[in-house]
């Protein structure tokens, strides 16, 4: 086995502007991997590569069967993807689950009832011949002040 390579060592000064440097030629070099790696794996466009060092290519999909399926047939994939210039020194596999993110809607704040809404929401409760409809809507008009 050959000894690993640090391909993202920086000879610069540890400055801001060459860890934004660094940061961005490796995320360009797992991508570069990402692409080589979709073809080959079921369900291509859910894969992303986020590390490869050592020998270990870490990848993360979103749906958990696949994982597990990539994870079984792990050995059939290292050997595949052992084949391409990229990868001659990969030796293992590690899948993650990637959770999609989720944007939180904005709360829409309750504006407040008006007396009037209040007192016809009153009436109605007292009004209904169901309890629990009848007690639902005091409810309601005591809570929304």
């Amino acid at each position: 086995m050959s000894q690993p390579r640090n391909l993202f060592q920086s000879n610069h000064p540890q400055t801001k502007a060459a860890n934004i440097q660094q940061l961005t030629k490796q995320v360009q070099y797992w991508q570069m991997l990402t692409k080589i790696i979709q073809p080959l794996l079921p369900q291509p466009e859910q894969w992303q590569v986020v590390c490869y060092q050592h020998g270990v290519l870490i990848i993360t999909g979103e749906n958990q069967a696949m994982i597990s399926q990539l994870g079984y047939l792990q050995k059939h994939y290292v050997a595949e993807l052992s084949q391409k210039d990229e990868f001659k020194d990969l030796q293992k596999i590690q899948v993650r689950l990637r959770t999609k993110s989720i944007q939180k809607r904005p709360v829409n704040k309750v504006q407040p009832i008006s007396a009037e809404t209040q007192q016809m929401l009153q009436s109605a409760a007292q009004f209904v011949n169901d309890p629990k409809l009848s007690q639902a809507l005091r409810n309601l008009a005591s809570v929304i002040k």
